[in-house]
């Protein structure tokens, strides 16, 4: 994460702020900031969505090939993750200065799609063991305001929302080569079930308290945060896909119980609203997750 330099008087601030449930920008340690999503912004993509999270801005664009599916998921299609830490976004991004988080964010999203609980694959296999469809999501970092775990993750799933695949009309065997024939009909496409997608939540530990949706200053008031995967069921049920530490400090094992628990009821709410914004996004084409939708999900 790029660095923000803060006095320890600014930092006392901050933390006096949280102590009382009072943040900077007037938000409780529960809220989430105001954030607008877009899809289908990238013409020549499969899929694509752009998230802005308060200074944070992200562009996803998915893009499909015809791949051999994975010896161990001979059913299964696949998914690869690429980042971007555009320079633009922070000075600290120069040169080779956001490979090592993009190479986080990349590896943290694979792990959180990597259980079949999380994101069922199989709708992409073409013939098992020969022919699949592979996923190649492309995340762009255009902007860094904090919080990029989480709103990378909410991109990703309304981007695969987005995604049309050209159905294939007859795949088979001709002489030991395949034979795949789609559609020509740019209408006739199918489309992902992103229902148990997950998303990720970053829960930020800054003193003795925890906080949700954590802006660059209060990440570097933070000695230890932790990101949690999380996927829903059509019930709402939500379960732990990936957890992933990052700072020097250390979780009590009740703190991080709970931390873990702020999480998933977090994410619950976060995957409602973004849900709804989908549904309404079939009908216009941007829909802005405003303040009645993501302020005080746990009062």
């Amino acid at each position: 994460m790029a660095n923000v330099l803060l006095s320890e008087a600014e930092k006392t601030y901050i933390l006096h702020g949280i102590q009382k449930d009072y943040r900077n920008d007037g938000r409780t340690n529960s809220d989430y900031r105001p954030m607008e999503l877009e899809t289908d912004v990238v013409v020549h993509a499969m899929g694509s969505a752009r998230l802005r999270l308060a200074n944070t801005d992200i562009l996803v664009a998915v893009k499909a090939d015809i791949d051999v599916p994975l010896p161990d998921r001979p059913k299964e299609g696949r998914l690869e993750f690429f980042v971007d830490c555009s320079a633009n976004a922070t000075p600290d991004f120069e040169g080779r200065g956001g490979e090592e988080l993009a190479t986080e964010i990349a590896n943290t999203l694979s792990k959180a799609y990597l259980s079949q609980q999380a994101f069922d694959l199989s709708p992409l296999c073409i013939l098992a063991r020969l022919q699949c469809w592979k996923l190649y999501i492309d995340i762009l970092i255009l902007e860094c305001g904090g919080n990029l775990f989480d709103a990378v993750s909410l991109a990703v799933k309304a981007a695969l929302s987005n995604t049309k695949l050209p159905r294939v009309s007859s795949a088979e065997l001709d002489g030991g080569a395949m034979d795949i024939i789609l559609t020509d009909d740019p209408y006739d496409c199918e489309r992902l079930n992103i229902q148990s997608a997950p998303l990720l939540v970053t829960v930020c530990k800054i003193g003795d308290h925890s906080v949700i949706d954590p802006s660059a200053e209060e990440e570097e008031c933070s000695a230890i945060s932790v990101v949690v995967g999380v996927s829903y069921s059509k019930e709402g049920e939500g379960s732990i896909t990936s957890i992933r530490t990052s700072g020097e400090g250390s979780f009590h094992a009740d703190t991080l119980n709970k931390s873990l628990d702020l999480g998933v009821s977090a994410g619950a709410y976060l995957n409602n609203a973004l849900m709804a914004a989908l549904k309404s996004d079939e009908e216009k084409n941007t829909k802005p997750l405003g303040e009645k939708d993501i302020f005080g999900f746990l009062k």
